[in-house]
């Protein structure tokens, strides 16, 4: 069954990209909306043909519908891991965030997922989840947030707003929100204060960045971009 895919408003960098890879994401989703198109125009007349008793081709505009749904469904992908890297490199993002502008809900559910279980695993104590402020969405309504907080609650884990209503801080630890440190920088280094009892205790593992730009970070980018393969499990569309 085909999952109907909501696409985040606003712009879907969160740098100043170059025209070409502005233009790159723009094709991949364009592909993938024309195969969209394609899949709905064949499963209709599939029905249509049904309805009058040809079996045979009802079959095969069944057929020929899946195949357009599977290439959507590729092209959404390789869209998703474009605009994914390209947003979440090292000197773009901190190690302790990630960036999931331009994504789809489902496709930023996915990717959350999997980045806070291994995030858990490595030791880190928190992580830091850019949304967007929904500006640009119909109603101005902000459609990754609610599923990023659906994610954390169905994980039992701590969550708050930031002070940017764009980014979402995850505790890790499992215990109260405290202080809220900014991105790139441990608790207790001067974060802003949320609600909330108890804190944050123990440094953040596995390559924390403390200022400047760390072999530390650079690793953890990496490490950042494996994950994500391995969600996606093919390789990216230049």
């Amino acid at each position: 069954m085909a999952i109907a895919l909501s696409k985040i408003g606003g712009r879907a960098f969160n740098h100043d990209a170059s025209n070409d890879a502005e233009a790159e994401y723009d094709r991949l989703r364009d592909l993938a909306r024309a195969e969209g198109d394609k899949k709905k125009a064949c499963f209709d007349r599939s029905r249509e043909a049904y309805s009058r008793g040809d079996g045979a081709q009802a079959k095969s505009l069944s057929d020929e519908g899946k195949r357009h749904q599977a290439q959507q469904a590729a092209y959404n992908q390789q869209a998703s891991e474009f605009i994914f890297r390209e947003n979440n490199q090292v000197d773009h993002v901190p190690s302790d965030t990630i960036d999931l502008h331009g994504q789809f809900v489902e496709e930023a559910e996915d990717i959350l997922e999997r980045r806070l279980r291994d995030a858990r695993a490595r030791g880190q104590t928190h992580l830091h989840v850019i949304v967007g402020k929904g500006n640009h969405s119909a109603g101005r309504v902000q459609k990754i947030k609610p599923r990023v907080e659906q994610v954390c609650r169905e994980m039992g884990l701590e969550f708050a707003t930031e002070e940017n209503a764009g980014r979402i801080y995850v505790d890790l630890t499992g215990g109260k929100i405290g202080e809220v440190p900014k991105p790139g920088k441990p608790p207790g280094h001067g974060g802003q204060q949320h609600g909330g009892s108890g804190g944050q205790h123990g440094g953040q593992h596995g390559g924390q960045q403390h200022g400047g730009q760390h072999g530390g970070q650079q690793q953890d980018g990496d490490f950042v971009w494996t994950i994500f393969k391995a969600i996606k499990g093919c390789c990216i569309v230049m």
